[in-house]
């Protein structure tokens, strides 16, 4: 069966869940070709669940002889990107990514996370006031943006100065997690790569000496202490928790006020009942996921829904899908802050959960509610937006707003 299917049209990227729903009816394992590769496309929850806790089914999404072929000289820019993608605990199977993961889960404790509330809070009440006197902002560049990634820098240990290029970086090499970029744009996420590599070196060094209570310093501990992160593997994962760390909690915070916007019964009766926010930031994350991709490799041939998946074939969960997957959620297209059955799958499910939930989901608690708060008269301020590419991430470049 042949359905229209274009994760990279403007249609698509404007709105993907007219595509889903009719996949997700009629093709819910749809298979098709993307950039040369074989790729299977999943709709259904219980599908997508299914997978995600399948045993059988690696993260190793880049494989090393691929990661070989880009990399050439392992010092040049493309071999650094190589080496660091290699070491993502994103991309490791267990016992490695279990080793990975039980280092850096201290940093993300629930006591930890909720000892950043008062910090979180004030930069949010300090991005509004710079905007307050102008009657208008745009939510992706004065908060959205901003707001995550000086979190996840000072959870880090990396200095306030150095926040503008430590987005650029960043925002280059989430393109190249998300595979959408190819020849010119490979190019610029390895250049920022090595960049990123060569200042996170002088951090490193620092850290050696005179170690802090941040989580770099952690992680240099544990590569002094033996072989439970080797260098490839600690200059991996602060590259990974500093992108994933602030382009999710973005997208969660820029499309989840556009829902509300876009709803404003919705908007209003979080207003009037303010102790809605927890079930209202789960059911934006549902609505609206910012990540709508996850994808897995069988290591054997996988049956699914009557279709054989052949062993090494990349499977597409599409998170995005499953989260609106009637069987599963009642009227899933209307956004419901009341929604109390909420098992989207926004954070990922099994040993791959999201690292950074517990923070995702505070940053986007305090910002969404100062805003609803504060911004009595808030009301979109453009008829056309514009989504940034991709197939496994989903956010805005801007959203303008007045209030």
């Amino acid at each position: 069966m042949t359905l229209e299917y274009d994760p990279f049209s403007p249609e698509f990227q404007a709105n993907p869940y007219p595509s889903y729903a009719r996949l997700r009816a009629e093709d819910p394992v749809h298979y098709r070709q993307i950039n040369g590769e074989d790729v299977w496309l999943l709709t259904r929850y219980d599908d997508c669940v299914s997978v995600l806790r399948d045993p059988r089914c690696s993260a190793e999404k880049f494989p090393a002889k691929v990661l070989e072929e880009i990399a050439g000289d392992p010092e040049s820019p493309l071999g650094q990107l190589a080496r660091i993608s290699l070491g993502m605990m994103l991309v490791k199977d267990p016992p490695d990514h279990t080793r990975l993961r039980t280092l850096v889960n201290k940093a993300f404790t629930p006591r930890r996370v909720e000892s950043l509330r008062p910090r979180l809070e004030r930069v949010v009440e300090d991005l509004l006031d710079a905007v307050r006197d102008r009657g208008e902002m745009d939510v992706i560049a004065d908060l959205a943006a901003p707001l995550p990634l000086i979190a996840i820098a000072e959870l880090l240990g990396l200095p306030p100065e150095d926040q503008g290029r430590l987005k650029v970086w960043s925002d280059r090499f989430v393109t190249f997690i998300d595979g959408t970029i190819r020849d010119a744009g490979l190019e610029q996420a390895a250049l920022a790569v090595a960049e990123l590599k060569s200042y996170l070196g002088g951090i490193i060094e620092e850290r050696r000496r005179k170690p802090r209570q941040d989580l770099i310093s952690g992680l240099v501990t544990a590569h002094e202490a033996g072989d439970r992160l080797s260098e490839d593997e600690l200059y991996s994962t602060v590259a990974l928790l500093l992108a994933a760390g602030h382009e999710t909690t973005t997208n969660l915070i820029g499309n989840g006020l556009l829902a509300l916007l876009c709803n404003p019964d919705q908007l209003n009766k979080l207003r009037s009942e303010p102790e809605l926010i927890r079930t209202t930031i789960e059911e934006l994350l549902r609505y609206d996921s910012p990540v709508q991709v996850t994808s897995r490799i069988p290591r054997e041939d996988m049956e699914i829904c009557g279709r054989t998946i052949p062993a090494g074939q990349e499977i597409n969960t599409s998170i995005g899908a499953a989260n609106r997957d009637p069987k599963v959620f009642h009227e899933p297209d209307r956004l419901d802050i009341t929604r109390s059955d909420n098992r989207h799958l926004s954070f990922g499910l099994g040993v791959h959960f999201c690292l950074g939930a517990s923070l995702a989901r505070l940053e986007g608690r305090i910002a969404i509610q100062t805003v609803v708060r504060r911004m009595r008269r808030l009301e979109l301020d453009t008829d056309k937006l514009e989504w940034r590419p991709g197939i496994v991430l989903r956010g805005l470049r801007a959203l303008p707003v007045q209030f």
